[in-house]
């Protein structure tokens, strides 16, 4: 999923690949072949837009500390950019990351009581 030429790469150097999971409204992120983890999202339209609501992201505790959940959502969404969806940030850590990158904030949408109840939560 990687748009640049640059392979990804985490915090020891191992390669990792990020890919969208669309049959399990996912995107996974794996380290040499092998799954640690995954941001879950769901899809909805809102005042003419199409919205992509982050609601859970997890890494297994395996190989927490390596960078992977940062990589995960960045990847995920410029993704996101790239279909010409809005983002929603439910889920605490992609909401921390779109805080700390106002790049996206140009097509971030805030968490309303709306998108809480369209997701039973």
């Amino acid at each position: 999923m990687t748009q640049n030429s640059e392979a990804l790469t985490d915090k020891t150097g191992a390669a990792v690949i990020v890919s969208p999971d669309p049959a399990k409204r996912r995107y996974t992120v794996s380290v040499e072949g092998q799954v640690a983890g995954f941001t879950q999202y769901a899809d909805r339209t809102a005042q003419g837009s199409s919205q992509r609501v982050f609601y859970h992201t997890e890494v297994d505790d395996a190989f927490g500390g390596r960078g992977l959940a940062t990589i995960l959502v960045k990847e995920a969404l410029d993704d996101v950019r790239a279909q010409g969806k809005r983002i929603v940030g439910v889920c605490p850590l992609v909401a921390a990351y779109l805080k700390k990158h106002p790049e996206y904030s140009d097509i971030t949408d805030p968490v309303t009581k709306d998108v809480l109840t369209w997701l039973g939560v």
